[in-house]
């Protein structure tokens, strides 16, 4: 069952308006870096605890110690393993994903884009700003009648 849309009449022609969108394209997934997704690990650090009498633990502390590029102290426990603190605000080593966002503006509103012309903005900051200008045309042309 389609849900039924009401709208109010706008005031203006259909070129009088622009229309602000944020939209997800469906079955999407691109690569994402710690901030985008709000890791946990980056933004209050994480630890790793290794085993170094295993191949496997040495292959890894091998790998934080000399290629993975992070800022970390190191301590052993009691039981022998080692523990590698990572400060926060840097890349974890998971395998972040996402959904990418589109910040586009176009002329017109739902009855159509008379002119054809959308922009999309690379960064949300930018399309807030663009929004936040167009807000405030909208309250000085208001107030000039």
């Amino acid at each position: 069952m389609q849900r039924t849309i009401s709208r109010i009449e706008p005031a203006l022609p259909v070129q009088a308006y622009q229309t602000y969108s944020i939209t997800s394209p469906r079955d999407t997934m691109i690569r994402a870096a710690c901030a985008q997704v709000a890791c946990s690990a980056w933004r209050h650090g994480w630890e790793s605890t290794v085993d170094e009498t295993t191949q496997l633990g040495r292959d890894q502390a091998a790998y934080i110690r000399n290629e993975s590029g992070r800022t970390f102290r190191e301590q052993r426990t009691a039981a022998g393993l080692t523990v590698f603190r990572f400060e926060s605000g840097q890349r974890c080593f998971a395998e972040h994903r996402t959904r990418p966002e589109i910040y586009a503006v176009r002329d017109g509103d739902w009855r159509g884009n008379p002119t054809g012309r959308t922009r999309t903005h690379q960064r949300p900051a930018d399309w807030v700003e663009d929004f936040g200008e167009h807000q405030l045309s909208l309250v000085d042309q208001q107030k000039e009648g």
